[in-house]
């Protein structure tokens, strides 16, 4: 990695960290002063208050996870680590779901959507989406996306977000294609990834959607066929570098969803040099086909990234 990159992310870490480790504690809309509105054909600048109240009668469920997989970061031996992963209502093994897989920050990780709590937001969001008839019911999975041994120990191994990319495809991919009813039958004779990438999905808020533009389409685009970037971090590739890596890509891009806060004075300007101009540099991306970049007042908080969530979530898999 290159010492400009470490010195971005080192900065990142310091200015987010506080703010992103207050996932658990984010109050309703309603108590923020939002402005609420009913849903329309085009994608909200606000979440509807129906959309975050408790859904009693078809309420899905989540589950702590363990995988083994590789200290990618360090020397490569054997660790153990943790996910969540949210399962609609009704989950039934007789059926296939899609598999959303969503980041944190820099800051955070695997808890930081608030994926280990019964009052999640993803939780509920997912809840009275599905309930409400506005998506088809998919998975949630929320990893921690540093690949080290040292994972949990949020100061010393940052850095190890950059090769998260082979645990990706190495290990939770195939942890949770044998685990779960999902599209990727790893089971079958002749298995091929890329032949489910419409099925699968990454996002991410902050760091997490800088992984899913360095590794979602920079080293991933055969194994997913959505993509959300939510305020992604400075460390990004730039639309240039992003339409270098896809010139001769054979995969269709079905769409990639982009939103950050205009006053977000950390992410604004690089997520805007990293996405906002992809259709007219990158002919894999067409505005209003497959493509979106939405800007609206905010800063770089649960409020702009529970949204991006929220839309992201009625993008996916249609």
């Amino acid at each position: 990695m290159k010492a400009t990159e470490e010195m971005i992310a080192e900065a990142i870490r310091q200015e987010t960290s506080k703010v992103e480790e207050t996932a658990g504690t984010q109050e309703e809309p309603e108590e923020q002063g939002q402005m609420l509105r009913e849903p329309t054909a085009e994608i909200g600048d606000r979440i509807p208050s129906k959309y975050t109240k408790y859904q009693l009668e078809e309420s899905g469920t989540i589950e702590k996870i363990t995988y083994p997989t590789r200290d990618y970061f360090g020397d490569g031996g054997e660790i153990t680590k943790s996910a969540n992963v949210y399962l609609p209502c009704g989950y039934s093994a007789d059926k296939k779901y899609n598999v959303l897989y969503l980041m944190h920050g820099i800051g955070g990780d695997e808890n930081e959507w608030g994926m280990n709590t019964v009052s999640s937001r993803v939780k509920l969001i997912m809840d009275n989406l599905i309930y409400h008839g506005d998506i088809e019911p998919f998975i949630v999975v929320t990893p921690n996306g540093r690949s080290s041994r040292q994972y949990g120990a949020k100061d010393s191994d940052y850095n190890s977000f950059y090769v998260f990319g082979q645990e990706l495809r190495n290990d939770l991919i195939p942890y949770i294609e044998t685990s779960y009813s999902t599209y990727g039958d790893q089971t079958e004779a002749g298995y091929d990834p890329a032949s489910v990438r419409e099925h699968r999905a990454m996002a991410g808020l902050s760091m997490g959607g800088m992984q899913t533009i360095n590794i979602g389409l920079g080293e991933c685009v055969d194994l997913f066929g959505y993509f959300g970037a939510f305020s992604a971090a400075p460390t990004s590739n730039t639309a240039a570098k992003t339409a270098e890596l896809l010139a001769d890509c054979p995969y269709e891009i079905y769409y990639f969803y982009n939103i950050c806060g205009t006053d977000d004075k950390i992410a604004y300007a690089s997520a805007s040099a990293a996405a906002k101009t992809l259709p007219d540099v990158c002919d894999k991306f067409e505005d209003g086909r497959n493509f979106m970049w939405q800007e609206l007042p905010g800063g770089h908080d649960f409020n702009i990234w529970y949204l991006g969530f929220y839309n992201f979530a009625q993008i996916a898999f249609q």
